[in-house]
C-alpha cells in the first residue's frame, strides 16, 4: 500500500527553483514506495520556475521510468517535456523535465488542480 500521504513525509523541496536543478528521488522511502515517486516527481516540478528543468533522480528498484513515470508525467503536466538521460552509477535513473513558459504542474499528486 502506497504511504506517500504520510504527514511525516518529508517533502521533496521547500522552495521553488530559478535555476535548473535535480530532485533525489533516489531515498529509502522512494524505494519502497512508487507513488511517492511519482507524487514526489510532480511536486518538483510545480517547485521548477518556467523555462527551467529539473533532473528528477529516480530509484533503479522501479526499473526504467518509462514504465512507471511517464505516463503519470502526462497525466499530470501541462507545459512540460521530459526526455530520459541516463542512468547513474548507483543504479537509478535520471529524467529530465523541461517547464515551459506557463509553469508544469496542473494537478497535485492526487490529481487535484493547482491553484
Amino acid at each position: 500500500m502506497s504511504t506517500h500521504e504520510d504527514a511525516d513525509a518529508e517533502p521533496v523541496t521547500d522552495r521553488v527553483h530559478d535555476t535548473s536543478w535535480s530532485a533525489n528521488l533516489e531515498l529509502p522511502r522512494h524505494a519502497d514506495d512508487p507513488d511517492r515517486v511519482v507524487a514526489d516527481a510532480v511536486d518538483a516540478v510545480a517547485h521548477t520556475e518556467p523555462g527551467r528543468h529539473v533532473n528528477l533522480v529516480t530509484h533503479g528498484a522501479h526499473g526504467h521510468p518509462e514504465t512507471y513515470l511517464y505516463d503519470e508525467l502526462a497525466a499530470r503536466l501541462t507545459d512540460a517535456t521530459w526526455e530520459y538521460v541516463d542512468r547513474c552509477g548507483c543504479g537509478g535513473h535520471v529524467t529530465r523535465v523541461h517547464v515551459g513558459p506557463s509553469g508544469g504542474a496542473a494537478t497535485d499528486d492526487r490529481g487535484n488542480p493547482r491553484d
